[in-house]
């Protein structure tokens, strides 16, 4: 299937599950084999697949995992790609030098769309194995397969922010984690009807998926979400630690409908047991209500003095919820990097903020999305995208910019005006003849590429 069409129709289960089954690059495996190292495939259901996971979990500094962690793992990860690099010469040659898994999930775009995205996890390299080039075959091989699997664009959640834009990657969506004092908050905010009960474990692993499932087209930034995370959040994982802490309640509205569910621990403050803290680990609403009454249950607990929450929107509406906006401690942060792989289907299944033409004169450090882009958006959001003929004069404005800053603006969290102030994009007023920048023609880039709502993601996968 081309990428045209499977930006368009989504990827079948079959796509997804050639793209698992799919060979290693073919460039990079070459590369990596000329220092001595291989490149291959890990079957998740094979031998192979322990050793890889202590290799993954080594990376990301956690302990070594218990063979029923092990199992939970495998039992669990039957979706993803997952590839390793090995050092025959090592004196632990069955345990790979870098890790790398992916697979192919649902990206949310302005407008309510999604398009097929390959999500990278797991990117490890061994420290006795750095500066070898082998992170950078890795993440190349991962993106050149994705597009040729069609596949128009890449993503990933990020421990160490600075690598990846070399490899034309770019924060997307920000995430905001509050730190809430409770006593001075003093909810303001609505209090609808309905009711809050506290449920099982089970059962919240049983509503916040198809909570997700019914909102998740709503915010540019989400991806659909593999079960394996609601058994992280729900604490149902048999192999996970610390399930017991965690507590689920459930929203249901006046006409007794399941609306919302949230999960949480508490921790006691050992020094005074009057101040605990509420740490949530996953809250989901699909109506106003919903949002409401659950963050009013939090922050009324009993007992407790702090909320703490991440990977919450940078323009949350809780903020407008308290009468006292300085108890709630702030911090934004990159967090869902986006890849733009191929740029018409990407541009063409979003929606954009106004009508108007811009030309995309895109570079690529890789070579795979540069050239030059006529955008089209008309009243209704719809744009259509085409590529400039060379010689082709189009009046229309010109933007000039990487692949990385056109990755920046897709989901419409930055806007093209904060990225030519910071000199990453240039704007002319033309992309034919004579060339001259104005405040108008950054305000009508700005006004196309942006959206009215910030983007969020509210996993680290």
């Amino acid at each position: 299937m081309s990428t045209s069409e499977i930006a368009s129709q989504g990827a079948s289960e079959s796509d997804r599950a050639a793209f698992r089954a799919g060979p290693v690059d073919e460039e990079s495996r070459l590369r990596l084999a000329d220092g001595g190292l291989d490149y291959r495939r890990v079957a998740v259901d094979g031998d192979d697949y322990a050793a890889w996971l202590q290799s993954a979990a080594r990376g990301f500094q956690d302990g070594e995992r218990s063979p029923e962690q092990v199992a939970a793992s495998r039992e669990r990860s039957g979706y993803r790609r997952v590839t390793g690099v090995y050092d025959p010469q090592a004196p632990m040659a069955e345990a790979p030098v870098a890790t790398i898994a992916s697979w192919i999930a649902e990206l949310s775009v302005p407008g309510g769309a999604v398009i097929p995205s390959c999500a990278i996890s797991s990117v490890t390299v061994a420290p006795t194995h750095r500066r070898r080039g082998v992170a950078r075959a890795m993440l190349e091989g991962e993106l050149r397969a994705t597009r040729d699997a069609g596949v128009p664009v890449a993503m990933l959640t990020v421990s160490e922010s600075p690598l990846y834009g070399r490899y034309g990657f770019a924060p997307a969506a920000a995430a905001a984690a509050w730190k809430i004092e409770t006593k001075r908050a003093a909810w303001i905010g609505p209090r609808p009807d309905g009711r809050v009960d506290f449920i099982p474990r089970d059962r919240v692993r049983q509503l916040m998926p198809v909570l997700h499932e019914r909102i998740r087209h709503r915010t540019a930034g989400e991806i659909d979400i593999a079960a394996s995370f609601w058994d992280l959040f729900a604490g149902t994982n048999p192999a996970a630690e610390r399930t017991g802490e965690k507590r689920a309640i459930q929203y249901t509205d006046a006409s007794g409908e399941v609306r919302g569910a949230a999960v949480y621990a508490v921790r006691e403050n050992e020094a005074d047991f009057t101040k605990g803290t509420v740490s949530v680990h996953y809250l989901v609403a699909e109506t106003d209500d919903a949002y409401a009454a659950l963050w009013r249950f939090l922050l009324e607990l009993d007992l407790v003095a702090e909320v703490d929450a991440e990977n919450l929107a940078v323009d949350e509406r809780l903020l407008w919820m308290i009468a006292d906006q300085r108890a709630a401690k702030i911090t934004v942060r990159d967090h869902q990097y986006v890849r733009i792989l191929d740029v018409v289907a990407a541009l063409e299944t979003r929606r954009f903020g106004a009508s108007d033409r811009l030309v995309l004169d895109v570079s690529d450090p890789l070579g795979i999305a540069a050239g030059r882009y006529l955008l089209e958006t008309a009243a209704d959001g719809t744009g259509r995208v085409r590529r400039v003929d060379d010689g082709e004069q189009v009046d229309a404005v010109l933007l000039t910019l990487g692949i990385a800053e056109l990755s920046a603006t897709y989901l419409g969290g930055v806007s093209v005006a904060t990225l030519a102030a910071a000199g990453r994009v240039t704007v002319h007023d033309t992309a034919g003849g004579a060339a001259s920048t104005s405040s108008e023609a950054v305000a009508t880039a700005s006004r196309v590429l942006g959206w009215h709502t910030a983007p969020r993601l509210s996993i680290w996968y």
